[in-house]
């Protein structure tokens, strides 16, 4: 089947999953992120304080997540979506009416579990179970929503925000979810995909379906995650702390904000490209290769003060991105299985949640303590290259263990 055809004869499924990370982005670090000066300023926060209460808040939506995440098992796609999208809804209201310091944790809590959290997880869980042999394809079309959302927002919040204030601007965000995503993608989602006998015959071997118990005793699951985990942390992180950064470098926060349109560019220009490299070589194949444009990202960051270097490091950022949202929602069903991907899912955005909220909160930290930040990003960029090496190695672990046995057994861990 050509590309024109897979979206046009699977348009409904996704467009829906567009929608969902698209309108996840009113819980992303890089929105919130945005409003970060106005929010410091109001209550008094240091970099510190604000990158802690943010940790906190972010920590425990990832103790949520496990819990509601397996949901996405249980019930219909768009009945989740629509009562997830009217929490984010509220969510953004209680950010913009927030005037006490508990009332902002909490609607920091809240955009991070439903926005980044469930929204994303719901789009990408649909697609990895609905798909198999298009997954990749699939989860790439779903995906560039996020990639949108990230091209868009910052320079409409930061024009919105100038003209009526930012509590305004997140009042407009609650309007925009109850009257355009949530009738939408619960019209776009109402009907649940099936295979059809038009569907590519997928080349993998049976993999069984197993437990979110069983993977989480896998040792290669960790060691897989820790790499593709990488970016979310170090994305989150630098946007988390744009605000900073642009002042030491003395840059324009408008460019700076006009800078993640590149990214997103490159984010979707990837994200096709590697949608149709999990469908034909299996994101276990290609796992190694997609942390060492982020190395070069965090290095060029971290090395160059030049205006350029924020426009090189979203384009190198932008690759690996592309290529990490398809293998987050292709590696598991593809390692693990299918029947189950609600729950492992769940638990792997909870990580993954957890990671991003130890960021901003350590690095937060670490500039209160004067350990100057372009050098804290240089770290991240030799972290990237040690997790590539880690990441071949267990990538050829799986492909051998699959190889020898289609359905493994669960190794016995005291």
């Amino acid at each position: 089947m050509s590309f024109i055809s897979f979206i046009r004869e699977n348009l409904r499924w996704l467009g829906g999953g567009f929608l969902l990370t698209f309108f996840a982005s009113f819980g992303q670090t890089f929105y919130i992120s945005l409003s970060a000066g106005e929010i410091r300023a109001e209550y008094g926060l240091s970099h510190g304080e604000w990158g802690g209460i943010y940790m906190l808040a972010t920590l425990a939506s990832a103790l949520t997540l496990p819990w509601l995440g397996q949901l996405v098992d249980r019930m219909p796609v768009s009945r989740i979506a629509a009562g997830v999208m009217m929490m984010l809804a509220s969510a953004c209201a209680l950010m913009a009416v927030s005037h006490h310091l508990a009332t902002l944790v909490v609607a920091i809590y809240c955009l991070r579990l439903f926005g980044q959290g469930m929204m994303t997880h719901i789009a990408l869980t649909a697609m990895g179970k609905w798909y198999s042999a298009s997954r990749g394809r699939a989860v790439s079309l779903a995906s560039i929503g996020a990639n949108a959302g990230e091209a868009v927002y910052p320079l409409v919040f930061v024009l919105v925000a100038a003209a009526v204030g930012w509590r305004n601007a997140w009042f407009a965000c609650a309007v925009v979810l109850l009257l355009v995503a949530l009738p939408s993608i619960t019209a776009l989602m109402a009907v649940e995909r099936t295979p059809r006998n038009t569907d590519p015959v997928s080349r993998r071997s049976a993999v069984r379906d197993w437990t979110r118990g069983e993977v989480l005793r896998d040792p290669l699951f960790w060691i897989m995650l820790a790499g593709v985990l990488a970016p979310p942390f170090i994305g989150t992180t630098i946007f988390f702390h744009q605000v900073h950064l642009v002042e030491i470098r003395g840059w324009s926060q408008a460019a700076f904000a006009s800078s993640f349109s590149l990214m997103s560019v490159m984010v979707i220009s990837c994200a096709l490209v590697a949608g149709y490299l999990v469908d034909r070589f299996t994101a276990l194949r290609i796992l190694p290769v997609y942390l060492v444009p982020l190395a070069a990202a965090c290095f060029t960051l971290g090395s160059f003060s030049g205006q350029w270097a924020a426009f090189a490091f979203m384009g190198l950022l932008g690759v690996s991105y592309g290529f990490s949202t398809i293998l987050f929602g292709a590696l598991w069903p593809e390692v693990y299985g299918t029947a189950h991907l609600g729950a492992i899912r769940a638990t792997i955005i909870a990580v993954m949640v957890f990671a991003t909220a130890i960021g901003p909160g350590v690095t937060g930290w670490l500039i209160d303590q004067g350990i100057w930040y372009p050098h804290q990003i240089l770290a991240m960029g030799g972290y990237c290259i040690a997790a590539a090496f880690v990441m071949f190695l267990a990538s050829r672990a799986v492909i051998a263990r699959l190889q020898a046995d289609p359905l493994p057994a669960v190794p016995n861990l005291p």
